[in-house]
């Protein structure tokens, strides 16, 4: 041990460090999408190769061996929606910016109440909480509202008889960027067929970038939060305000936040 520590430079300190750091990273932006469950079947099939190498079973090593020998272009191809979106973020900054704090817990309040509102009516709605990547493709889909977030605004373009009640509303720094966007479906098989099509929607846009979408359901009455194309459902608008304040909002400007999660 001792002679390790002699011949290690702070080089190979950092070194490790940074990797570490990557690794870490990519786990955390993979975490709860299927892309974990092909990196799982990979593991699986790198553990196999080594496995039947010793044992010396020679057709099952040589179709391993076949296989990963093209393992960089499959996990390109597998991959290609994390790496897009881990690319999109690379050298950018976080998406609060000293001073919004009061923007984003207004728009969060008001996300609040106008889903609690839709709710009650069995309105459905999708909401999309635009952060680092830029959604300009999608805005151009829609049409170009560009006003501040309001409860009223926000129940008028949701309700049935609105011709922009069929899309999504995207939303940035506060204000109505644009509503009645078109947005990719999801190509996942292994969603639930529970969720309609603005499921599908909301989860095909998280897939491609780090938008937030919020997700009101007309049928079930439920509010759903997406993000990293990862969908989970909210028991009530309280703890939606928790989540989006948990994702947009630092730790240390939400004090509140510690005694929601671990009691007072």
């Amino acid at each position: 041990m001792f002679d390790v520590l002699q011949f290690l430079r702070w080089q190979d300190v950092v070194d490790i460090l940074l990797v570490s750091y990557v690794i870490y990273r990519i786990f955390l932006l993979i975490r709860g999408t299927r892309a974990m469950q092909m990196l799982a079947g990979i593991i699986i099939l790198i553990v196999s190769y080594f496995g039947a190498r010793e044992l010396e079973l020679l057709t099952v090593f040589w179709l391993l061996r076949t296989l990963l020998s093209s393992i960089f272009l499959l996990i390109i191809i597998v991959f290609q929606r994390d790496i897009r979106r881990a690319l999109t973020q690379v050298g950018k900054a976080p998406f609060h910016k000293g001073g919004q704090d009061d923007t984003i817990m207004h728009t969060i309040d008001i996300l609040m109440m106008a889903s609690e509102y839709l709710i009650k009516r069995k309105i459905g709605a999708l909401f999309v909480l635009e952060r680092e990547t830029g959604l300009k493709d999608y805005i151009e889909s829609g049409h170009r509202i560009d006003a501040q977030v309001t409860m009223e605004l926000l129940v008028t373009i949701f309700h049935p008889t609105s011709p922009l009640h069929d899309g999504g509303l995207i939303i940035h720094e506060g204000r109505i960027q644009t509503a009645g966007c078109l947005l990719p479906l999801s190509k996942n098989p292994y969603i639930s067929r529970r969720y309609g099509t603005r499921h599908r929607a909301a989860i095909g846009l998280s897939e491609e970038t780090d938008a937030v979408v919020v997700v009101v359901s007309e049928e079930t009455q439920e509010i759903s939060l997406v993000q990293h194309g990862s969908i989970s459902t909210v028991p009530d608008t309280a703890a939606l305000k928790r989540h989006l304040e948990a994702i947009f909002i630092p730790r240390e400007t939400q004090p509140q936040l510690w005694k929601n999660w671990f009691g007072k």
